[in-house]
C-alpha cells in the first residue's frame, strides 16, 4: 500500500463526495461535509495543500480506509 501524499483543498472535497458525503456547506469559519450522521470538518488551508498527517487525521474522522481513499482518485 503506498503512502498518503498531500493534496489540495478541492481534491479533498471532491474525493469525499465521491466517497458519498454531501456538501460542502457553511459551518462557520469551516466548511462541513455530511454523510448519514457524521458531520465532518474541512480543514481550512489558505496556502498550499493539507498535509499527510492532517489528511490522515480528516480520513479517520471521516471513517474512511486508505485503500478506500486510494480507489476514490
Amino acid at each position: 500500500m503506498s503512502g498518503l501524499k498531500p493534496v489540495s483543498q478541492r481534491e479533498l472535497v471532491e474525493r469525499l463526495r465521491r466517497l458519498g458525503f454531501a456538501g460542502p456547506y457553511a459551518g462557520g469559519k469551516h466548511l462541513v461535509m455530511v454523510r448519514g450522521t457524521l458531520r465532518l470538518t474541512i480543514p481550512n488551508v489558505h496556502k498550499g495543500d493539507i498535509a499527510v498527517g492532517l489528511l490522515a487525521g480528516v480520513l479517520r474522522q471521516a471513517g474512511v480506509s486508505r485503500k478506500e481513499w486510494e480507489r476514490s482518485s
